[in-house]
């Protein structure tokens, strides 16, 4: 895809007119183009990037519009402040509104130009070959952009949460801060790279355009530039693999919560034990006193009776007390053996996405820029068909996770408008169900993030469970139920070592209605991270 003719280099914008020009003056020759459709296709491909990527700016623009002003009698701290925040804001909706393009590109666009230009090559077609250039210089073009606003975005974000790790020194707040700031600060590295990387991009295929005699030696440092990304994102990915595959472990080996004996349970049990053996003595003694033969009989066998009523009366009472704690215990067991298979179930998740979009697609896709630069360095710019593969099936791995996670975001944002009584806080008054159209309009707004799904309401569940009996609601858990859920804090990297806390304080912490809102976030994120 291309971007508007505003953004395009001056080199760029004489490329296309002569590649026009030399198909013209072939044509006049008596030597048209081979094969019309794929320069018609490479064509269209260029007019639709260039549409949708206007189409992305203006969305972008107009996201800040209608904001009311700010107030005049702001301090020059708050004013800073705030301008900075609406120019990330607007920043981050410009990436977003780019990203659809970016994956086309990435996963359509680019492949096919790479096997255009290999059949150019092996065919010997000039006229496909500058095609294919012209069209992989916009695609390269597009990614430039996707990726330099994406380093921005990330690079503001991790400053951002660097100063909030610094204001919160310790804590939940602190530790979901640092967390967010050195993911951003990589994501910013790691942009920053690959718009070095379709920076030569372009380079290569301007030079392909304009057959420059340094046409090979741009092939080759592309792919190098390409190959290192993409090595660089594969280990990223398969470090982050490595640290779900981690969590899930711990989490696992926190065992079944139902086989957890509450001490109060057995505390009950034996209680019962002892009512039912003073039950028994009753009825024994009120059999020795009806065959009792003295004046005393009727006064004796009265206070028999009151005796067995009282000892039944504390058996049942017992048993009515045992059973309530029973199904509060089964209560809290089920919440939390759920919150358990969730958590498991995310890590089982984030590792087959990085392992399948990260690790082998990024991968692939390196080992596809080191054939093409060994091709370049080797044999100029030969037909390669190898490096095509290589790409094309790297692509087509980091399409389908990208795919797959586009799918699941916009089904949950369905979800969140249509039964927003489904994942509703516990007390809270859900909003009334959207209509379908209305729930596929929030939908498809991809750059929106779900507030209120499933994710959210298990960190609540969780908290609900580790919370001390000064949070409303949490007062009646049993210790053993907080204990066991404290554990699952700590196996999802929530513990007081992650905190900088001590086992006091950090215990603390969950006891402190101040921090609730801090506390639910942070289990949120650990949730979703590995």
């Amino acid at each position: 895809m291309s971007i508007p003719a505003r953004h395009t280099s001056a080199r760029q914008s004489a490329a296309v007119p002569t590649s026009a020009r030399q198909r013209q003056e072939g044509s006049r020759a008596g030597s048209p183009s081979r094969n019309p459709v794929k320069q018609a296709f490479l064509q269209m491909q260029s007019s639709a990037g260039n549409r949708a990527t206007a189409a992305a700016v203006q969305r972008a623009r107009s996201a800040d519009k209608g904001k009311a002003p700010e107030n005049g009698d702001a301090s020059a701290g708050a004013k800073k402040k705030s301008y900075r925040d609406r120019i990330a804001g607007l920043l981050d909706r410009f990436k977003k509104n780019l990203e659809p393009i970016d994956t086309f590109i990435k996963g359509v666009q680019t492949p096919v130009n790479a096997g255009f230009t290999q059949q150019a090559a092996a065919a010997a077609n000039e006229g496909l070959k500058h095609s294919a250039a012209a069209s992989g210089t916009s695609a390269a073009s597009g990614n430039l952009l996707t990726e330099a606003s994406g380093a921005v975005v990330s690079g503001m974000d991790a400053y951002k949460n660097m100063k909030d790790a610094k204001t919160h020194e310790t804590g939940a707040k602190h530790h979901t801060a640092q967390k967010k700031a050195k993911v951003k600060g990589a994501d910013a590295v790691i942009a920053a790279a690959g718009s070095g990387s379709y920076s030569a991009a372009i380079a290569k295929e301007v030079t392909k355009v304009q057959k420059a005699a340094d046409a090979a030696v741009a092939s080759e440092a592309s792919g190098i530039a390409s190959a290192s990304v993409g090595a660089i994102k594969g280990i990223r990915a398969a470090f982050r693999v490595g640290g779900a595959a981690r969590k899930y472990r711990r989490v696992k080996e926190l065992g079944d919560p139902h086989l957890v004996q509450p001490a109060a349970l057995t505390r009950l049990n034996e209680s019962y034990e002892q009512a039912e053996w003073a039950a028994a003595e009753a009825y024994v003694a009120l059999d020795a006193y009806w065959d009792h033969e003295g004046e005393e009989r009727l006064e004796l066998v009265s206070e028999a009776i009151d005796a067995a009523w009282e000892a039944m009366g504390e058996v049942r009472d017992t048993a009515e007390t045992i059973h309530r704690t029973e199904r509060r215990w089964e209560g809290e067991a089920d919440r939390l053996a759920r919150a358990q298979e969730y958590a498991k179930k995310k890590q089982l998740t984030k590792i087959g996405k990085e392992a399948i979009g990260g690790a082998v697609g990024e991968s692939t896709k390196a080992a596809a820029g080191v054939v093409t630069a060994v091709a370049a360095g080797t044999a100029g710019l030969a037909s390669n068909p190898v490096g095509w593969g290589l790409a094309g099936a790297g692509a087509g791995l980091v399409l389908g996770v990208t795919l797959y996670k586009a799918l699941r975001a916009a089904t949950k944002r369905y979800e969140e408008k249509r039964h927003p009584e489904r994942w509703a806080p516990e007390g809270e008054t859900p909003a009334d169900a959207a209509s379908r159209g209305d729930s596929l309009k929030h939908a498809l707004t991809f750059w929106k993030k779900v507030s209120k799904g499933e994710r959210q309401a298990m960190a609540r569940e969780i908290y609900a469970l580790a919370a001390g009996p000064g949070i409303p609601g949490s007062g009646d858990t049993t210790p053993e139920m907080r204990e066991s859920a404290r554990s699952l804090l700590i196996a999802l990297k929530a513990g007081p070592t992650d905190h900088r806390l001590d086992a006091e304080a950090w215990a603390q912490t969950l006891d402190d209605p101040a921090k609730t809102a801090g506390w639910i976030s942070e289990i949120a994120e650990q949730l979703a991270s590995g």
